[in-house]
């Protein structure tokens, strides 16, 4: 399955994906979609052990797509990190035909520190989860994009 558009989801939990060079922050939405939920950061090694903890959080789910945040620039512009989260989705979807929508993430980790700085997290136990608090940020906007439509 390709890449699709957001209002074209069907019905059923979520799963995120925060793509980073070194990790892949994770989070998750119940099947109503109300709320994301920040689940793991996976370490990155290889692909295809990256892509087998994906899928196994996907499936443990019963995930019905992936929603991977697209690092655009400020200025709306894409760049060097936008073709890399591109090309994990194609790398994915050769595994394994399963739908796919990015999702802006412009300011998804910087919102994510800020909350948890806001909560008293130390700067050591921030570093372990916020690629998955900003993987649940992207997915929250994705939710709330998905209610104004109506989805």
């Amino acid at each position: 399955m390709p890449v699709i558009a957001l209002e074209d989801l069907t019905d059923g939990p979520l799963i995120a994906l925060d793509p980073g060079t070194k990790t892949i922050g994770v989070a998750s939405s119940g099947a109503s979609r109300g709320l994301a939920t920040p689940v793991e950061t996976i370490v990155r090694t290889k692909f295809t052990a990256d892509a087998e903890r994906v899928f196994a959080l996907y499936d443990e789910r019963n995930a019905v797509a992936i929603v991977m945040g697209l690092p655009v620039n400020m200025d709306g512009s894409e760049g060097p990190r936008v073709q890399s989260v591109r090309a994990l989705a194609r790398n994915l979807l050769r595994l394994r035909d399963i739908p796919v929508v990015f999702q802006d993430e412009r300011l998804s980790t910087f919102e994510a520190e800020e909350k948890l700085i806001s909560a008293g997290v130390r700067r050591d136990k921030r570093k372990a989860v916020i690629d998955a608090h900003a993987a649940a940020n992207i997915l929250q906007s994705a939710l709330d994009r998905l209610a104004q439509l109506g989805g």
